[in-house]
């Protein structure tokens, strides 16, 4: 497995900016659940303890539904859910990121795996 490096991402205006330290992905995983299908994410999830939000808290706005155990963040100027966070299986707080969103990263390189979110 690679080294963990430092990616930056963002929303497209810039002003949701956050950065997370993982190992270069070698997948993306495509959600089935209704919203995520439906905007095309390719995701890695990471622990919350490796993402941090540089800027923009006070321009995001929270999507939840259905069972409410994920909130879908999206920048309220563009649009843009760049990621979403709640807890894993195991009670693990996590931060799922859309790598389309990841500044020198090709997402759609990445073979893609489903993930089930539309069972969870």
């Amino acid at each position: 497995m690679s080294e963990p490096r430092t990616y930056q991402g963002s929303c497209h205006c810039g002003a949701v900016r956050y950065e997370v330290t993982m190992a270069p992905p070698t997948k993306a995983f495509a959600c089935n659940c209704s919203i995520c299908s439906r905007n095309g994410w390719l995701l890695a999830f990471v622990p919350a303890t490796s993402f941090r939000l540089l800027g923009g808290d006070d321009a995001l706005t929270d999507y939840q539904f259905g069972k409410r155990r994920t909130h879908h963040k999206f920048c309220h100027t563009c649009g843009v859910r760049s990621f979403s966070h709640g807890a894993g299986h195991d009670g693990t707080e996590m931060v799922a990121i859309n790598l389309r969103c990841v500044a020198d990263l090709d997402a759609t390189a990445l073979p893609v795996e489903t993930f089930d979110g539309a069972s969870l």
